[in-house]
């Protein structure tokens, strides 16, 4: 198979649970990038929470491609061009962001520079692993400034590639169908973490933006490999023409992949690229 790009999710498959590339899957990633293939970093996370991954793999040198907001946007590192976009309609998220008053999340959307919340104090998750602090999680992971605005959906009059909620597991997953259920003809919603909820428009995921945009450039769906753990990545597994789930993947992904590599922790990504390319 002629492989002439590698699509990655970032949280759990780029980055091992310490929040780093390590240095053997950045080699790897590197020296693909030396032999003519494209690295796509695809992932739920807002483009300025990618550049810097970006910058340390090198992919403005060799013009690698950022698909952000799990496929909301498309941007070419070396140009910083946006090259696909498809955002929410604004009456659309002011009614979802209406509606998620009704429950107990920390809805967040972002603008140019800031990250908008309700309350930039009540932030803390009591996850398995511990305390967890999600909006300032947020705000660094996408290099944001932080506000707070009492009325999101009143704020809302300007496009938003994603909404994304934050809650304890157990309360998102009891409660995600009621969440969505009055937005499905209108928008995407799928978890990308247990704690994790998020709204994009309807269609939208990583593998239609990676099929708007690159099989112009020559580059199809089997020209790739893809790498992801969660359920946000389920489409970049099946649109690749080998879909790798990493070993901490969930269990849905693995079932439908063509391969299950080693974990994040275990540099998965460099162990099926060596096998691979």
């Amino acid at each position: 198979m002629d492989i002439k790009a590698i699509v990655l999710d970032i949280d759990g498959t780029l980055l091992n649970s310490k929040k780093k590339i390590s240095e053997k899957t950045k080699q790897a990633l590197i020296n693909a990038q030396k032999k003519g293939v494209k690295v796509i970093l695809a992932s739920g996370r807002p483009t300025p929470g990618m550049f810097g991954l970006a910058e340390e793999l090198e992919m403005t040198k060799y013009e690698g491609y950022l698909v952000s907001y799990n496929g909301a946007r498309v941007t070419d590192c070396l140009t910083k061009e946006v090259i696909f976009n498809q955002a929410m309609a604004v009456e659309t998220s002011q009614a979802i962001l209406e509606h998620l008053k009704k429950f107990n999340v920390q809805p967040m959307i972002d603008k140019d520079d800031y990250l908008y919340v309700n309350d930039v104090y009540n932030g803390m998750l009591d996850l398995p692993e511990g305390p967890f602090n999600i909006i300032q999680y947020e705000s660094r992971g996408g290099n944001f400034k932080l506000c707070e605005i009492d009325d999101l959906a009143a704020f809302a009059t300007f496009p938003i590639n994603k909404i994304l909620i934050a809650a304890q597991p157990d309360y998102l997953q009891e409660h995600a169908e009621a969440i969505h259920a009055p937005f499905d003809e209108t928008v995407t919603a799928a978890f990308s973490a247990p704690f994790y909820f998020e709204f994009t428009d309807k269609g939208i995921d990583k593998a239609k933006a990676l099929n708007a945009v690159f099989p112009e450039m020559g580059i199809h769906s089997y020209n790739m490999i893809a790498f992801g753990d969660g359920q946000n990545d389920r489409s970049i597994i099946e649109y690749a023409g080998i879909g790798v789930a990493m070993g901490n993947a969930v269990d849905e992904l693995k079932a439908i992949a063509d391969d299950v590599t080693l974990s994040c922790d275990e540099d998965g990504i460099a162990a099926g690229l060596e096998k691979y390319l």
